[in-house]
């Protein structure tokens, strides 16, 4: 049985990072959880990058979750289940975390862990052939309170109960609906609007991006924002890159933004 692993490619300003393990539907293992944190981790201290696309390796899935052969060894007791997810923990706030936007490419099966994932994506695009669900029941565990939380931003409590409790597998169009998708693509159309997506977020301004990121995030804690965090909002009037896209607007022509 393969292990995994994590694959990067760097094109430019854009780095897709590959679930890799093809041969399983790219199941994840503990080790690949691990590596997929630490990659991640590596590629957020990167200043010249602009955004990450996340996807399976191969054709036929994104990631069906964690590989269920593995628990026998090492996630048969609480004490081993707490163990194992600490490698879950290392990825997911990796991702959550990246200071890049993330976009998911997803074709299918996106499920259980492998739907967590997106979920921690900021865009997610899947192709048609994309299902998705949560169906944990069906083996008598429960999904993390991280991992719900994961879910629950996108969906709201009512929808996750939907997916916990009957652990039903439905299609992208459907996903879509829920708000767990922002688009759905035919397959064959899958790369090039994932790419595509990627490229419209590279163009524009890298700090703007960041701001907007961190800010989302803050905006979801309902502790009222203090002074210094409004004034944060005014920063980016200070930074080479407006002057760069103002002019640039002004004169009809394309900015290059630099990151400062």
């Amino acid at each position: 049985m393969g292990t995994g692993k994590i694959t990067v490619l760097r094109d430019g300003p854009i780095a897709r990072v590959l679930i890799d393990r093809p041969e399983k539907l790219n199941a994840m293992t503990r080790e690949m959880w691990r590596e997929l944190g630490d990659a991640v981790r590596a590629l957020d201290e990167d200043a010249d990058l602009r955004c990450l696309i996340l996807s399976g390796a191969g054709k036929g899935a994104f990631s069906p979750g964690n590989d269920i052969a593995e628990f026998p060894a090492r996630r048969a007791s609480p004490g081993a289940a707490r163990e194992y997810d600490s490698h879950v923990a290392h990825a997911l706030d990796a991702l959550t975390d990246c200071r890049h936007p993330l976009v998911a490419q997803i074709q299918g099966a996106c499920v259980g862990g492998g739907l967590v994932i997106a979920c921690c994506c900021d865009i997610r695009v899947s192709a048609a052939s994309g299902r998705f669900g949560i169906p944990i029941a069906r083996l008598g565990l429960v999904l993390g309170h991280r991992e719900m939380a994961r879910v629950m931003r996108l969906v709201g409590p009512a929808t996750l109960s939907e997916l916990l409790l009957e652990g039903r597998l439905f299609n992208a169009q459907e996903a879509c609906g829920k708000g767990l998708v922002h688009r759905v693509v035919a397959d064959e159309d899958l790369e090039n609007e994932s790419l595509g997506t990627a490229r419209r977020i590279a163009q524009g301004g890298p700090l703007a991006a960041r701001w907007h990121k961190k800010f989302i995030r803050r905006l979801e804690d309902p502790v009222p924002l203090s002074e210094a965090e409004r004034a944060e909002g005014y920063a980016c009037y200070e930074t080479r890159d407006f002057a760069r896209g103002y002019r640039a607007f002004l004169d009809k022509k394309k900015p290059e933004f630099q990151g400062d």
